[in-house]
């Protein structure tokens, strides 16, 4: 299981790592101190990404524009079948979806709490390991 400092938990989240801490202090998601550094899980992470973009478009409205180019971001969401496989992603506000193969998926090691940046150019999108 991948884990995440503060500090790229917040770049993550596109927030402070001061506005990350205080949101650990308060609750709104779990760390644990590795090498006597406060981490946060991928999965827990992911959840909270989730969490946080919806109550974002609750509180903003959702986004008008479009995001081109280089989306970082992390998977929330992996969904298997023989041949084909959905990966979900949170880059930000933005959740990304994408269907690849399942070889793909495996080979690049995609699961829940690993961080990725989906590449979108026209209608396709590419996800790759940071």
């Amino acid at each position: 299981m991948q884990h995440y400092t503060i500090g790229e938990a917040a770049r993550l989240l596109r927030v402070s790592a001061d506005t990350a801490r205080r949101w650990a202090d308060a609750g709104r998601f779990p760390t644990v101190r590795e090498d006597g550094r406060r981490k946060v899980t991928g999965a827990d992470l992911a959840a909270f990404c989730v969490q946080y973009a919806q109550e974002s478009a609750e509180e903003h409205g959702e986004p008008t524009t479009s995001v081109r180019n280089a989306m970082p971001g992390i998977v929330t969401a992996v969904t298997l079948d023989d041949v084909v496989a959905q990966v979900e992603m949170q880059a930000g506000p933005h959740r990304i979806v994408s269907l690849l193969t399942r070889e793909a998926v495996e080979e690049l090691g995609l699961e829940v709490g690993v961080r990725a940046t989906a590449r979108v150019k026209s209608t396709s999108v590419h996800i790759n390991i940071d």
